[in-house]
């Protein structure tokens, strides 16, 4: 559900940037990306719909956490309608996604395949562009020892960084094995600190915000299972002392963030999937799923934000 007015305030600046082909407005505008595990299926229909209305380059920077600093990057890279084809991929999926294989004392979600093989090799992400664009990438990661959100954006100076930071970013606790050094520190997912990096991105000085989002306006986060609570609590408490406090706090994480975007009244745009649109589990690898959740992503930026949409 978008407001009339939200759509009035940025919508108009998105397409005013498009239509002067620069970004001298004397605003900062940016682009923040819901992360969400499999959920991030719907970003990646959105952010292939932003590219295919040509609207990649009006933003100043792009923030995103987990799944959204990923999709971030395909878009920064002019390659996100190719990025969708993983989703869809029932090899791709298998391997990505195997809850299995915690029984066997291995990451259910194998991040390091699917940056490093998949992006890197059989659906290329364009790192060079990334690096190059001078629309800044800022993936959120949670730093293990303070418990802090953080903005990796200085610490990627190259490809292997990058890699890095994207691993970090969506590196979530026991599911996707341990914490991913980089920069001098050691990180877990962005999603324990701050899933939809607003807050972030406001202290950066943004005034206007694109906030793409993976779950419905009416949709809550549900608890997590009872098995990554005993087990990941236990594990987290151990290694990592202040993601594991930051874990504590996950249940009020959504009102803290929803009241955040609210505060920002008409400067910020947020666009959700549809009502009725499908529940989609942050380890989902049903293809058939999934490739219909991108349709849908893409079909509700199309919607708010093409010519010819109409504020209601």
């Amino acid at each position: 559900m978008i407001s009339s007015r939200s759509v009035s305030a940025v919508a108009e600046m998105i397409r005013a940037r498009h239509a002067a082909g620069h970004r001298t407005d004397g605003n900062r505008l940016v682009l923040v990306v819901e992360g969400g595990g499999s959920r991030g299926v719907y970003s990646s229909g959105m952010v292939s719909g932003l590219e295919e209305l040509g609207l990649g380059s009006v933003f100043d920077a792009v923030y995103g956490t987990s799944a959204g600093a990923i999709n971030g990057a395909w878009l920064l890279g002019g390659r996100a309608r190719a990025g969708m084809r993983t989703w869809t991929d029932p090899a791709i999926m298998r391997r990505a996604i195997d809850p299995a294989r915690l029984l066997r004392g291995k990451p259910a979600f194998d991040l390091h395949y699917l940056v490093h093989q998949v992006y890197d090799r059989i659906e290329p992400m364009n790192f060079a562009a990334i690096l190059a664009n001078d629309t800044t990438f800022h993936p959120i990661a949670t730093d293990i020892h303070t418990g802090r959100a953080v903005d990796l954006h200085p610490h990627i100076v190259d490809q292997a960084t990058l890699m890095d930071a994207l691993r970090a970013s969506a590196g979530l606790p026991v599911l996707a094995g341990p914490p991913v050094p980089l920069g001098g520190s050691h990180y877990f997912d962005g999603g324990l600190t701050e899933t939809v990096p607003i807050r972030t991105a406001v202290r950066d000085g943004a005034t206007h915000a694109l906030v793409l989002r993976t779950r419905r306006i009416d949709e809550q986060r549900p608890p997590a299972p009872l098995l990554h609570r005993v087990v990941g609590g236990g594990y987290m408490r151990l290694t990592a002392p202040g993601a594991y406090r930051a874990w504590l706090q996950r249940p009020q994480q959504q009102a803290v963030e929803d009241r955040a975007l609210a505060e920002r009244g008409d400067t910020v745009l947020q666009i959700h999937p549809p009502l009725g649109s499908p529940d989609i589990d942050s380890a989902a690898r049903d293809t058939g799923l999934l490739g219909a959740a991108l349709e849908i992503g893409r079909n509700a930026v199309l919607a708010a934000l093409s010519e010819g949409a109409r504020v209601a």
